[in-house]
C-alpha cells in the first residue's frame, strides 16, 4: 500500500486493537521506520511516522495491528492516548468534518435519486437500527482515485447481457460504506459539446467492511449498455468504460451517495429483497453482510426474489445457488429460457401470496426493491393483489411502511 492520499481533511489512522494483542513485539521488530513503540501496557503505532509499508501486517499473528480509523487529519489518536486504551475507540463521526460538501448532493446525483426513489409514494427514512452513513464525501471538484484490482464477466459468454463485477480499492483514502449506497464514477473525456463527462452512479455490491475484509475495497455490478429504452444501438459511455477497466487501471470516484436504502442491523430484523439484473447489487451487499456473521444468530430471515432472461444472464447465479436455504429463501424467475413459459418476479411474488404477505405485515421485516424502472409496476401491484386477498388495501399499508421505515424503492 503507498502512502496516503486522504481527503484533507480526513486521514485513516493506522492502530493496534489493545483487545487482541499478545504484546509480542513482532510488529515494532517488523517496522523499518520505527513507527510502532510499546510501554508496559500497550503497543501503538504513531501517526506521524507510519507510511502505511504494511511491514508489520503480515507477521501478526492476532491481526491486531489491522485496526484502523477514519480521523480528522488535525486531531489523530495521540501515543499517549493510545497508550491508555483497553480497547479501540468507536469510529469518529465525520459529518463533523463537513468534507465534500456534506449532503450538498450534485445535481444529476438529486435527480436520478429522485426517479429511482418515485416508486415508494414519498421519502422514505433509514431504518432505525441502520448505522449511520456518510454521503458526499467526495464530490466532482475533488474526486478520489481508486485502482481497479479485479474486472470479472458475470454472464455467460454467450448471454445477451454483459454483466461485470469491478472490485476498486482506494488504498489509504478513507471511503467509508454501507450496504444500499452508491457510488459515482467519472468517465475520462468530454461529450459531442466538448463538456466534461457527468458521473454516473453505481450500486455497491459489496458489505461494509468490503469485498476483501479490511482491505478498503468494495465491488460494483456493472451491465455494458449497447442499446437504449427502444432496442436501438447505443453505446453507453459509463457502462462500456467501466466494464473495459483492466486491473491498474486508476478511476475518479465520487461520493458515496445514499441515506435511505440501508439495511436494519437490529437482531430479528429480516429482508424481502426484489430485484432485476444489477439491481442484485445492493442484495449481494445485504446478503454477504449477514453471510458473514451466520456464526452469530442475529438476523432474521432473507426472502430473494430475483429476475432474468435466463439462468446464464443472471449475476451471481452460481453463488446464490450455494447459499444453503435455510440462509436464504431464493426465488428465481427466468423470462426468456427456450421452450418455457415467460416468468417474471411478481408472478413468483404472486405464488408465495402468504409468505409476502406476512412479510409486509411483519414490522421486522424491511422490503427493498431494486432493478429496472419496468419491473416497479408489476411488483407493486402484485403487492396489491396479496393484500386485496387478504382484506387489507396496498395503499393505505404502503404510507405506513414508509413511515416505519420498512419500505424502499430504486428502480431505473
Amino acid at each position: 500500500m503507498n502512502a496516503p492520499t486522504e481527503h484533507a481533511d480526513i486521514a485513516r489512522q493506522h492502530l493496534i486493537d489493545p483487545e487482541i494483542c499478545i504484546r509480542c513485539n513482532t510488529c515494532e521488530e517488523m517496522c523499518p521506520i520505527d513507527a510502532i513503540t510499546h510501554d508496559s501496557l500497550n503497543y501503538v503505532v504513531r501517526f506521524d511516522v507510519c507510511n502505511w509499508c504494511n511491514a508489520c501486517i503480515g507477521p501478526c499473528p492476532t491481526g491486531a495491528i489491522d485496526s484502523i480509523r477514519n480521523v480528522a487529519r488535525d486531531k489523530p489518536y495521540s501515543v499517549e492516548e493510545q497508550f491508555g486504551w483497553e480497547v479501540l475507540p468507536e469510529q469518529t463521526d465525520l459529518d463533523s468534518l463537513e468534507v465534500g460538501g456534506g449532503d450538498s448532493l450534485p445535481d444529476e446525483v438529486r435527480e436520478i435519486t429522485e426517479i429511482a426513489t418515485a416508486g415508494q409514494g414519498g421519502p422514505a427514512l433509514a431504518p432505525w437500527s441502520a448505522a449511520h452513513p456518510y454521503v458526499n464525501l467526495y464530490a466532482a471538484k475533488n474526486p478520489v482515485e481508486a485502482t481497479v484490482t479485479g474486472n470479472f464477466r458475470l454472464t455467460a459468454e454467450d448471454a445477451s447481457s454483459d454483466i461485470h463485477h469491478i472490485v476498486l480499492d482506494f488504498g489509504a483514502t478513507p471511503f467509508p460504506v454501507l450496504e444500499g449506497q452508491s457510488l459515482g464514477i467519472i468517465p475520462p473525456g468530454a461529450d459531442a459539446n466538448g463538456k466534461p463527462h457527468l458521473l454516473r452512479m453505481y450500486s455497491i455490491a459489496s458489505p461494509r467492511e468490503g469485498e476483501r475484509p479490511h482491505y478498503n475495497n468494495l465491488a460494483l455490478t456493472v451491465k455494458r449498455v449497447t442499446e437504449d429504452h427502444d432496442g436501438k444501438p447505443a453505446r453507453g459511455v459509463a457502462s462500456n468504460y467501466v466494464c473495459d477497466l483492466k486491473k491498474g487501471d486508476k478511476v475518479q470516484v465520487t461520493g458515496p451517495y445514499g441515506s435511505s436504502f440501508l439495511m436494519p442491523n437490529h437482531p430479528g430484523s429480516s429482508l424481502l429483497m426484489i430485484c432485476t439484473g444489477t439491481g442484485s447489487a445492493p442484495m449481494r451487499a445485504m446478503t454477504e453482510r449477514r453471510r458473514r456473521r451466520r456464526d452469530r444468530n442475529e438476523g432474521g430471515e432473507l426472502v430473494l426474489f430475483f429476475g432474468a432472461r435466463s439462468p446464464e444472464e443472471l449475476p451471481y447465479f452460481g453463488p446464490l445457488q450455494k447459499l444453503p436455504k435455510a440462509f436464504i429463501d431464493m426465488n428465481l424467475a427466468f423470462s426468456r429460457v427456450p421452450g418455457q413459459p415467460k416468468q417474471y418476479v411478481q408472478d413468483l411474488i404472486r405464488e408465495r401470496a402468504d409468505k409476502v404477505f406476512e412479510m409486509l405485515t411483519d414490522d421486522n421485516c424491511y422490503i427493498y426493491i431494486c432493478g429496472l424502472k419496468g419491473m416497479e409496476s408489476g411488483v407493486l401491484e402484485a403487492f396489491r393483489d396479496i393484500c386485496r386477498a387478504q382484506g387489507t388495501d396496498w395503499d393505505t399499508l404502503r404510507p405506513q411502511l414508509l413511515g416505519k421505515a420498512r419500505f424502499h424503492v430504486e428502480t431505473y
